[in-house]
């Protein structure tokens, strides 16, 4: 019972403790137009699982930069990975075969709007770093760490320190 009690106010002092974010959406604007994650070659990720991982990616980059009351829309309109596929290699999974000259790469507009809906930012661009290689660990957990660090960088660039 001790116990019991002791977890519910580890659970509750937990989440009082946690700052609420702003929130942030991802939407894929006409996906089947791509120059990647489309699984031309029907290797790999089924592109939706694809873009579900990269949504999760933008969400949790981004969120953290949001204050309370925050709204960001990403609309992605282009997605290359890292790396091009090399359908013949691990089948049935396809394998990417990544060199410095095959950089990640997304085409985005955002939207960024406080808790009255008033625009604060707004751009479209392209999101990519021809050094990648230098930055991010391929031995990372999860897959698209290439488009992890970018993404990140990113969010951090456009949406840390603002007034």
């Amino acid at each position: 019972m001790l116990l019991q009690l002791a977890l519910v106010l580890v659970g509750f002092a937990g989440s009082a403790i946690a700052a609420p974010t702003g929130s942030v959406e991802v939407r894929f604007i006409e996906p089947d137009k791509y120059v990647d994650a489309n699984n031309r070659f029907s290797s790999g990720l089924k592109p939706e699982a694809t873009l579900a991982e990269l949504r999760r990616v933008i969400e949790q980059a981004a969120s953290s930069f949001l204050a309370p009351g925050e709204r960001l829309v990403v609309e992605i309109l282009d997605v290359d990975l890292a790396g091009f596929p090399n359908p013949g290699a691990n089948f049935p999974y396809g394998l990417r075969v990544v060199t410095d000259a095959t950089p990640p790469s997304f085409r985005l507009r955002y939207a960024l709007t406080d808790r009255r809906g008033r625009r604060k930012a707004s751009n479209e661009e392209r999101v990519s770093d021809i050094n990648f290689l230098l930055g991010a660990r391929a031995a990372q957990s999860g897959g698209f760490p290439y488009e992890r660090e970018l993404l990140r960088e990113w969010a951090r660039r456009r949406f840390a320190n603002r007034p």
